[in-house]
């Protein structure tokens, strides 16, 4: 593993859906060493997706058509595990973590707050403990957290911050939670390599043409331990890709 790893982490809004739009060639295409999915909106069984050379985990939410996360990789883990082990979080699919001897890879689909923040009060305590579980792993050996974390963390990493300030992922709360994640030891990939790059967004409505407009949000990300920022290759949002309302996202990494 020393010439450099892809990493790619797409929320697909639904995998049977996006299997419909192209998520296979876009698979292929993107041709990664880990493939990280979130919201796929699945229970084991529904449907069968191999790909030639990797091997697939699956963290399913116990209610039915709801949230999910799965990793594709082409690199047997040492150990997978599913959830951060705390009962409150673990009913909804939300993280896998895969160990390797250099590193973990976790991937995450964060609670969203949701309309009139009717979740923000559990989204702070998630925020919380996942943060725990990350600086749990990070004592023992770097981490590479990808997925959909469900804020834009500052004013360039969405269109129009103003109008959006009470808003599901661009709360003052969420955005906090976020600097206290990178400011405990972690570099968001993506701002480490474009730090003043505005209009690289990751997300967009379904609603008002937003796409079109490209007036969206950058809420999927690669997030990394401190001591693996000089392994980053590159970083990159593959805006050019459809299927979903998120994109893919990629992060280069040498180990």
């Amino acid at each position: 593993m020393n010439d450099g790893l892809k990493f790619i982490s797409w929320n697909v809004n639904g995998l049977r859906a996006v299997v419909q739009k192209g998520f296979c060639d876009a698979f292929d295409k993107l041709d990664a060493d880990f493939f990280c999915l979130q919201e796929t909106k699945m229970q084991a069984g529904q449907l069968d997706l191999p790909f030639l050379g990797y091997q697939s985990y699956w963290n399913y939410a116990d209610k039915a058509g709801y949230s999910g996360t799965a990793i594709y990789t082409k690199h047997t883990p040492l150990n997978v595990t599913y959830g951060m082990g705390i009962d409150e979080h673990d009913h909804e699919g939300r993280v896998i973590t895969l160990e390797y001897p250099n590193f973990y890879l976790v991937c995450c689909y964060t609670p969203n707050s949701q309309d009139e923040l009717r979740r923000l009060e559990y989204r702070m305590r998630w925020e919380d403990d996942f943060r725990q579980y990350l600086l749990g792993l990070d004592a023992q050996k770097p981490v590479i957290l990808c997925g959909d974390l469900n804020v834009a963390h500052e004013e360039i990493d969405l269109k129009n911050p103003k109008t959006n300030r009470r808003n599901a992922g661009f709360t003052d709360e969420e955005r906090e939670k976020m600097t206290t994640l990178l400011g405990s030891g972690f570099t968001d990939s993506f701002r480490h390599f474009f730090p003043t790059l505005a209009d690289a967004y990751s997300w967009w409505s379904y609603r008002f043409h937003a796409r079109e407009k490209n007036a969206g949000w950058r809420i999927d990300y690669f997030i990394v331990s401190n001591r693996l920022k000089d392994k980053m290759l590159s970083a990159a949002i593959h805006s050019e890709i459809y299927g979903s309302d998120h994109c893919p996202v990629e992060l280069r990494l040498k180990v």
